[in-house]
């Protein structure tokens, strides 16, 4: 009991030096664990620095953008929130540790793991059976969970919201699998297919966690019984509400704050000197709109900047076998939020009170 409540206790401490973004040290770990946990903690935090860069990209033209305090922020026992953004934070790096396990396990960077073979053999539809190598998701998951749910050690309503939203990014792994298949036949025939399941694009994962988190549902809990602290009936509240929870759906519980405004207590930025977008190629409506969302209806006006832009050019192709180019250099108009007139920026903000993403 003594060494399996020791292995809990390094694999927690490895997955919260990561989330809380402390410098840790691999070396470390190789102290105070068994040599078969240190592959699997180097996943670990490679997940969970993918699940932040998604998370970047996801948010990149948005007020709150994932700023390198979002996960510190969402662990730390003291400044812990249960936001709408502090929810995709939970699922998306949740999913980026599943991820990462499970394509490396199928990828045999682990002894004791390989591709998911379980159901090689069987009809799986018309024209197709399994075969072939599955990513080995149930593996991923298992590992994932010992080190992302043994984080949250409480078992008030914030942990269980936690809980909830990290097993909503294990999920979105799972429903974002696809199955690949190669024909088997004379002459290419294609009588039938050897079909198995792989990952996704975590681009993919990505896009339906945002999705998620545009349809989340804020959780109405029972003040009254909520106040009872750690008893029966404020645990009874905390279940009843949880009973009407689906299993896909983002939840949370505190509305966002107003993300226009610096607040470095909680890790804000504000938008002041943030980038937007006027003018460029292929911009979807949301990405041109970002000027408006970001600066004008944060009480802040759109300044232009003239900036110089170094890149290789006129690259040619020398026998053998090098690439030779130039550097050019061109001016490219790029557009940042910055203070206009304070009596002008009041009202501007008056007037958009309520746009808090």
């Amino acid at each position: 009991m003594r060494s399996s409540t020791f292995l809990l206790l390094s694999i927690v401490g490895i997955y919260g030096a990561v989330l809380n973004a402390a410098a840790w040290s691999v070396n470390n770990f190789l102290m105070t664990g068994p040599k078969a946990y240190l592959t699997y903690s180097s996943s670990v935090a490679a997940g969970a620095q993918s699940g932040m860069e998604e998370c970047k990209f996801q948010f990149g033209w948005e007020r709150w953008n994932c700023p390198e305090s979002a996960l510190q922020l969402s662990t730390h026992n003291r400044l812990r929130s249960a936001t709408r953004e502090t929810s995709f934070v939970h699922a998306i790096s949740s999913a980026g540790v599943m991820y990462t396990l499970t394509r490396n396990c199928s990828m045999g960077d682990f002894e004791s793991c390989g591709c998911d073979d379980s159901r090689n053999g069987r009809v799986g539809g018309r024209g197709w059976v399994w075969g072939g190598c599955s990513d080995n998701v149930e593996f991923g998951e298992r590992i994932s969970k010992l080190f992302v749910d043994a984080l949250e050690t409480g078992h008030d309503t914030r942990a269980l919201i936690n809980l909830h939203n990290n097993e909503v990014g294990r999920l979105a792994v799972k429903t974002t699998m696809k199955r690949a298949c190669k024909c088997h036949g004379v002459s290419g025939s294609c009588s039938i297919q050897t079909c198995w399941l792989q990952l996704a694009d975590f681009r993919e994962i990505g896009n339906y966690l945002k999705m998620k988190y545009d349809q989340a549902h804020k959780l109405e809990m029972d003040k009254r019984r909520m106040r009872a602290g750690n008893s029966a009936d404020s645990r009874g509240a905390t279940a009843e509400t949880f009973h009407h929870v689906h299993s896909t759906e983002l939840v949370f519980l505190e509305d966002s704050p107003d993300y226009c405004t610096r607040n470095a207590s909680l890790g804000h930025h504000g938008t002041e000197g943030r980038e937007c977008l006027q003018t460029g190629k292929n911009l979807s409506q949301w990405e041109r709109r970002s000027c408006r969302r970001l600066c004008t209806e944060c009480g802040l006006r759109v300044e232009e900047r003239r900036t110089e832009v170094v890149s290789s050019c006129n690259c040619k192709f020398h026998w053998c076998c090098t690439v030779r180019c130039e550097q050019c250099r061109q001016l490219v108009a790029k557009h940042f939020c910055a203070r206009r007139d304070a009596a002008v920026a009041n009202h501007t903000k008056r007037r958009n009170k309520g746009h808090k993403r």
